[in-house]
């Protein structure tokens, strides 16, 4: 459940930064248009939102490093002495 919070957290920022790019190039540094500002204000709290369950999922177990190269401690694996 946490990992798919964090894919969606981040096609969320991707499709922010999107429409920050179509903003900053229809409103051309129009000064009475704050739609580029707003874009950037949510891909910020997106931001803040996927590190803050990134912690979580590292503070709770729920994410960790499980690399198949990692033999872990070592002491650990079969021909410790």
């Amino acid at each position: 459940m946490l990992k798919t919070i964090i894919i969606l957290l981040m096609i969320a920022l991707v499709a922010s930064l999107a429409s920050g790019l179509v903003f900053l190039m229809s409103d051309q540094g129009s000064t009475e248009k704050k739609r580029l500002f707003t874009s950037l204000g949510v891909r910020l709290a997106l931001g803040v939102c996927l590190l803050a369950v990134i912690v979580y999922g590292l503070i709770t177990g729920q994410l960790g490093h499980q690399n198949p190269w990692d033999p872990g401690p070592a002491g650990t694996g079969e021909n410790s002495e």
